[in-house]
């Protein structure tokens, strides 16, 4: 039940670690910077769960998130009528994005509100 709640507690950043593992996969190279220090920042995020850090990684997370969906709606556009590729692109594009946000969100909810309830409810027990 420990490591349940100890997995539980960090399944926003594990599926992160794997959305940039499947983003390195994709990649031909094996020494890609980007997807190195985005596993580096991830990973360093599980052992110290720092709320600046936490914040901002959900931030960026959901602008980025954002602006794909723009750009997903856009090459949307750009099909002349509605098939087969158009809406697996539209499923599996809308998905991906829209669990990045989720977990952005909840994320946020983590390390920005929950904690300043936290702060809030010790401060008026003083």
């Amino acid at each position: 039940m420990r490591f349940y709640n100890k997995v539980k507690n960090v399944i926003p950043e594990l599926y992160l670690i794997l959305a940039v593992l499947y983003y390195w996969s994709l990649t031909a190279s094996i020494l890609n910077p980007v997807a190195i220090i985005l596993l580096s920042v991830l990973v360093y995020q599980i052992i110290t769960r720092k709320q600046i850090l936490g914040i901002v990684i959900a931030t960026v997370l959901i602008l980025a998130s954002g602006y794909l969906i723009l750009a997903l709606l856009s090459e949307l556009s750009e099909f002349s009528e509605y098939n087969d590729d158009a809406k697996e692109l539209a499923i599996f594009g809308f998905l991906y994005l829209g669990l990045n946000i989720g977990f952005g969100a909840i994320m946020l909810y983590r390390y920005a509100i929950k904690n300043n309830i936290k702060q809030t409810e010790i401060i008026h027990n003083n």
